[in-house]
This record gives structure tokens, sequence and C-alpha cells, in this order.
């Protein structure tokens, strides 16, 4: 822009504005924040009515949140930030941590409180005519290969419609969502459906600026995974079904090359604990490595 006025004196007083009794992350997070801001104002000659337009998306994006459904994630999403922040995240343990399962990002929809189930059942909660069934199974273990006893692996995926249930008041409650302990050899098994690809939610603000960019909605088919144990960092991840379509162009940047998987046909018969009630026609083995707290970053150090 011809004979910008230089603002860096302005920025720098904001920046300064910070109080001393601010924390030792917000002092070092908050001015890259204020400078790169302050310049992409700048730069792009930011208009007032334009910022008005902006934070009224935000508004927007709050008001529509909730419980089952995280709007401003789904905005992070769309503009690549959540990914980014992911694999910062990732990079910090795999360091130290050498081939730890890739991680991906949480997403709007994750729900806490899924009730606990024994191993081997299915989370399946409703009758979906035609859609495949999964035995999906795996082992739970550290970075130094020995098997993790106790690990929760909380999962879920959208069902055939392409909808979660907190997007479907007529699913049952945690419709093709599940939380499973691992046994003594560290594993963990459930029977859910072959995901498909689906379409973000766009009526809302994460919408208005896919449509603004010229972009599609779409994701491909995945499954999600949130696994704890004591002593291991937290894994969030998601697989995806190599067959799927958008792979390459996801609405939310998610997919890794190492997170793609076969569904492959399953072996029959089925045994040991399961209530294979309806036939599976898939099966797939994910097996899980989880990073020790001590081989990342210290957390604590981290928050803002």
């Amino acid at each position: 822009m011809a004979n910008q006025p230089d603002y860096s004196s302005y920025t720098e007083s904001v920046v300064a504005a910070i109080g001393s009794k601010a924390s030792t992350r917000v002092k070092k997070a908050l001015p890259i924040l204020i400078r790169h801001l302050h310049a992409a104002v700048v730069e792009s000659g930011l208009t007032t009515s334009e910022w008005l337009e902006a934070c009224d998306l935000v508004i927007e994006a709050g008001k529509i949140s909730s419980d089952k459904r995280n709007e401003m994630v789904l905005v992070s999403d769309v503009l690549g930030v959540e990914t980014l922040v992911d694999m910062l995240e990732h990079a910090r343990f795999a360091d130290n941590a050498g081939e730890t399962t890739q991680s991906a990002i949480l997403g709007p929809f994750y729900r806490k409180g899924v009730p606990s189930q024994p191993n081997g059942t299915s989370i399946v909660r409703m009758k979906e005519p035609g859609a495949p069934f999964v035995h999906l199974f795996g082992t739970v273990t550290g970075s130094d290969g020995k098997p993790l006893s106790g690990a929760v692996v909380d999962v879920w995926h959208d069902a055939p419609d392409g909808f979660y249930d907190s997007q479907s008041p007529e699913k049952p409650q945690y419709h093709c969502r599940g939380r499973f302990e691992t046994d003594q050899q560290g594993r963990y098994s459930l029977i859910c459906l072959k995901p498909t690809p689906y379409p973000i939610p766009f009526d809302s603000s994460a919408g208005k600026l896919l449509t603004m960019m010229d972009r599609h909605p779409m994701r491909p088919a995945h499954i999600h995974f949130y696994v704890e144990a004591t002593g291991h960092k937290t894994l969030v991840t998601q697989v995806f079904d190599k067959e799927s379509k958008y792979l390459d162009d996801d609405a939310v940047f998610a997919v890794k090359d190492k997170l793609i998987i076969d569904f492959v046909p399953a072996k029959a018969p089925l045994s040991e604990g399961g209530e294979f009630d309806e036939e599976i026609k898939f099966e797939v083995e994910y097996n899980i490595m989880l990073a020790s707290d001590k081989e990342g970053i210290d957390s604590s150090s981290q928050q803002v």
C-alpha cells in the first residue's frame, strides 16, 4: 500500500500494556499474536465495517456453540488453525518419543461423559439398514512397546447419514460412540459401523467462511479416537478410510498419510467375549503407541 504510515510504535504500545503480573506464557505468546494481528490489519487494509463483520462472525459462532457442537473449533478447523496447533504439539513430543501414533484434531463433536462399556460390545445403538459393521480392535502401548492396561479408548464416528448423534435428536444417546478400557494385555475391541464422508455444518460461521473462500465442506470418512493412560500424553487422533473421497482435500486439513487405514474383510468366526449379533463385514486392527508425559514438553509451562 503506497505511503502507508508506520504503525509499529502504536503496536508496541499495545504490547507494552501487558502487566507485570501476567503469566510467563502470556508474556511470550500475546506479543507475538498482537504483532501479527496488527500487521495483518495493516497489510490487508482492513476497514471498520469488515472488522465489525468479523466480530459478528465470532459472536454468531459463540451463540451456536454448546456441549454438542463447538462452532469456534469448527471455525478454527476451516482456517487450518487446529491442525497446525496439533502438528506443532505432536512434533514437540515426537522429537523424543520416536514413532508414537500420529495425532489429529479433536473436531467440534467430541462429547464428554460417554459411559464405559465392555470390550467386544457394539457402539451401534439403532438399526442402520445396509450399513456394514466393523470389528475395530488393537493394542495400546507406551513408546517402550509395553502394553498399557487400563488405558481408556474413547471412539466416535458419524452415522451412515453423515451426522453425529449430537446433530440428530432422533438418534439414540451416544449412537456410534463408546468408551472402552484396555485389558491386561493392553487390548481394546468394539463393533462400529464403516464411516462415510460428510459435510461439516455450514449453517453458521464456519459455513460463511467456506463460502467466502469458495471451498467445499466435505470431510473424508474417518473414526475419532481419544486415548488416555496414566503417565502418558493423551492422544487425540482420527483414522481415515483408504477408499474414501476427499482424502486429498479434507475441508479441515486433518488427513495425514500415517492415519490412512484399510478396512479389510472380516475373518470368521470371531471369538472371545464379543456380543457380535450382527454380521461383521470388515475389520480394522489399529494399534496405538502413546508418548510418555516425560518425553515431551512440560505442559504446565504452556498454560496461558
